[in-house]
């Protein structure tokens, strides 16, 4: 419940205030008839995430159990990738993120609804089919899908009552530590992502020492426990964990976690 409801809501907060800053300046600039085409791009967006998310899930079911392996685990590696470079450009580009917004607003405005419809619908897409791969994925490494389904749902009610909120200027939210916090919470979960994805390419071969194991306590912790379950949703924690995934989970953390948690270098000007 956890780790889904932490992508849920730090995925789903992104939306929110993307959408609240374009639903913001649209407003603040005296173009309300601009909204239904605003919003018409956003439902479009969920609908397509939705439908990502429903196409993975059948797809994988069709498959043969080598099938489903193999596609889990490529899922699995497209899901971290897409979630490294999201926290590293949510980082970057936060502080720019408004007025990048805004810019786009006014270039659509200017070639009319259809345009804005289609910025609205960019702008929320590249959220939903992060989140709706990288949830898939998650589900994949967890042994209730029922209390992740409900973590999910809170999460994404969280975020759009908190993103409103911080819409009406009801609440005030230190976005950059929570963006920090939340990230770092991500990449737990996209590493614990990551050793479900060489544990599946070891079962099919394709990576070596699937019973080399660094441990294996399932003999004092059962994989479907209350503990078992938190910790492999958590911190992608597996019972029988191989050295190769320990290995790969490891490298993971501190290549991303170290440049991601850094503070920027501060250029400073050389007198001649």
């Amino acid at each position: 419940m956890l780790s889904t409801f932490i992508i849920a809501l730090r995925e789903g907060l992104e939306a929110s205030l993307i959408v609240g800053i374009l639903v913001a300046y649209i407003v603040k600039t005296n173009r309300k008839g601009y909204l239904r085409p605003l919003w018409t791009g956003v439902i479009s967006a969920v609908i397509a995430s939705i439908g990502l998310g429903a196409f993975l899930t059948f797809t994988s079911v069709s498959l043969s159990d080598r099938g489903q392996e193999l596609f889990a685990g490529v899922t699995s590696f497209i899901a971290v990738a897409l979630v490294t470079w999201m926290v590293f450009w949510m980082k970057r580009t936060a502080r720019n993120l408004r007025n990048e917004l805004q810019g786009k607003v006014d270039s659509a405005a200017l070639s009319g609804p259809i345009a804005l419809a289609g910025a609205a619908f960019f702008a929320v897409i590249r959220e939903g089919l992060e989140t709706s791969l990288f949830v898939y994925t998650n589900f994949q490494t967890v042994a209730d899908v029922t209390s992740s389904a409900i973590g999910l749902i809170l999460g994404f009610a969280v975020s759009i009552t908190l993103g409103f909120l911080i819409y009406k200027s009801a609440i005030k939210l230190n976005l950059s530590k929570f963006f920090t916090y939340s990230g770092v919470a991500l990449v737990i979960v996209a590493a614990g992502v990551l050793s479900y994805g060489v544990h599946e390419f070891q079962e099919l071969g394709y990576l070596p020492g699937p019973d080399a194991f660094a441990w294996d306590v399932t003999s004092l912790i059962a994989k479907d426990s209350i503990l078992g379950a938190s910790l492999s949703g958590t911190i992608g924690f597996d019972t029988t964990t191989s050295w190769l995934q320990l290995g790969v989970y490891a490298v993971y953390l501190g290549s991303v976690l170290v440049p991601y948690l850094s503070k920027p270098r501060v250029k400073t000007a050389v007198n001649a």
